[in-house]
């Protein structure tokens, strides 16, 4: 595992949720009460909307994105069509206009939203017929041309799904709330050197029954052109399952493949509500976030769990995982009073998990953080990278599956961490110790039944010696299956060398672990 300080300049990372699809939804509570317009859910495509039928299949789809890496990259050009200012935008979305499917909904281009065109089939029997005729699509004075899509729920309440801006795709989950983001691929994230955002350029849409929608995209960047197929299940209490095959055609050497990325928002929890700094301002809530740590189960069974932090400087932590059992971005708290937001509704925000389907190989999963002092800005991303080396001329193919859900899904028997916070050093009632920082979690799960003081339950802290000043590690009172470690630990020590330092704690019985590990970045 490594943590490190990322030498670029902290950059807002392009397209997060408000300014794309999330925009958009502000838009229809404003516009619509938040729903959808009944009769166009009715409407039934134009004759002229659709193209002549060609066949179509996935090998198509491969052929096409390996051609199209054998030639050189053509950069997109920002459409003459796109919306200029919000009120344009805002007509051009939410008017009455027809659908295709019956649910299935197109976003505009705007300049300052989603300002590049993608080509859009409906496929039918493996025959796809192209979307060619924009008229109907959009209502208003001006035209646009066509920046993604969303799917509607049956009864026309709210989209369920949607995909928009370079490749981001994301689902509302479980409780109908839209969070985080997903990727089809990220590209030198937090490196010095500048992200490359490779976009989805044309997508091919089948419905195969009510909740169920089989998504092919094709990928364009000038590192990789690529093939996707998003087999999308959605709908009831299991949230919604995407299984993902992509075949990758590399352009040029890349330095750092992300793979099965995710974007995400992390602003302040009740951890870091004092230290380092205020990162809240003037802000009421007690806690703003989308998501709140990082989960890892490694392939050798062992599970992580990283709290995320909104960080001083940029920083990338790396955590070896060798053909990974899964791993995601988690939103654990679903309190209401945490937030007491009725409006952004944070607890019902979904966690994201990854679940390998093929053989990924040697490599790490890498989380990264920079500083945000604000709720609009997804400031965190996160994805598996493969320790080989990316070169020209390389053909990649991964599988995986997407579970957007409010369930846990790190769950089991082990103990998870479900609460940290961060405090002065020392006795409660005594003066602080200078340099010090007192760092408290609390455990729960299955493994810790039955246990009590005299059962032999140890904390293993992993720092240097000389940074832990006092450990403790007790069963809560009035809890069930819950204990509480509490670490006073030496700031200057624990920071190193000037770089954050990760310290890294479980609970044991004897030799067997009774929780999943605790990384806890310092000095962020």
């Amino acid at each position: 595992m490594l943590t490190t300080p990322s030498s670029n300049t902290p950059a807002r990372l392009p397209l997060n949720r408000r300014e794309a699809s999330g925009l958009l939804l502000g838009l229809a509570t404003v516009l619509a009460g938040g729903a959808f317009p009944r009769a166009a859910l009715a409407a039934a495509e134009p004759a002229t909307m659709l193209g002549d039928p060609e066949p179509f299949s996935w090998d198509i789809l491969v052929k096409r994105a390996r051609d199209l890496a054998r030639a050189a990259y053509q950069a997109p050009e920002i459409s003459s069509r796109a919306a200029q200012d919000f009120d344009t935008l805002a007509r051009l979305t939410y008017g009455d206009a027809h659908a295709v499917a019956n649910v299935v909904r197109f976003f505009p281009t705007a300049t300052a939203v989603s300002p590049y065109a993608v080509g859009i089939d409906v496929v039918t029997d493996g025959m796809a017929r192209p979307v060619v005729d924009n008229s109907s699509l959009f209502v208003g004075e001006e035209e646009a041309d066509i920046a993604g899509f969303r799917v509607m729920a049956a009864d026309g309440h709210a989209d369920w799904l949607s995909f928009m801006g370079a490749s981001y795709f994301r689902t509302s989950g479980s409780r109908d709330q839209f969070g985080i983001s997903a990727r089809g691929l990220a590209i030198d994230t937090g490196l010095a050197s500048g992200e490359e955002f490779p976009r989805f350029t044309h997508f091919w849409i089948e419905q195969a029954g009510a909740d169920h929608f089989v998504i092919h995209a094709l990928l364009d960047s000038p590192s990789v052109a690529g093939a996707y197929r998003i087999d999308t299940r959605g709908g009831g209490d299991a949230g919604v399952v995407q299984d993902v095959k992509a075949q990758l055609f590399i352009r040029k050497d890349i330095q750092q493949l992300g793979i099965a990325p995710m974007s995400s928002m992390f602003w302040f929890d009740q951890a870091s509500r004092s230290y380092p700094r205020p990162p809240r301002g003037p802000d009421w809530r007690p806690e703003v976030h989308d998501s709140d740590g990082l989960l890892i189960r490694a392939g050798n069974g062992e599970q992580v769990w990283r709290p995320l932090e909104n960080a001083l400087h940029p920083i990338t932590f790396s955590f070896t995982a060798d053909d990974p059992s899964a791993f995601g971005l988690l939103q654990r708290d679903q309190t209401f009073d945490h937030y007491q937001d009725d409006g952004s509704w944070y607890d019902r925000r979904p966690s994201l998990w990854i679940e390998p389907t093929s053989d990924w190989g040697k490599g790490a999963v890498r989380l990264y953080e920079m500083p945000t002092d604000n709720e609009n800005q997804d400031n965190v991303a996160a994805f598996w990278t493969p320790a080989k080396p990316v070169r020209k001329g390389d053909e990649m193919a991964f599988g995986y599956r997407l579970t957007w859900t409010s369930d846990d899904p790190s769950q089991s028997a082990i103990a998870r961490c479900i609460n940290d916070w961060q405090g002065k050093a020392g006795l409660a009632d005594g003066p602080a110790i200078a340099g010090a920082r007192k760092f408290v979690f609390d455990f729960a799960g299955p493994a810790l039944a039955g246990l009590d003081r005299t059962s032999g339950v140890e904390v293993v802290a992993e720092a240097p010696p000389e940074a832990i000043l006092a450990r403790e590690v007790h069963p809560l009172v009035g809890q069930t299956n819950t204990w509480r470690v509490k670490l006073d630990v030496r700031m200057s020590d624990a920071q190193g060398q000037g770089n954050p330092m990760d310290l890294r704690l479980f609970l044991k019985q004897g030799e067997n672990a009774l929780s999943e590990t605790v990384i806890k970045t310092l000095n962020v």
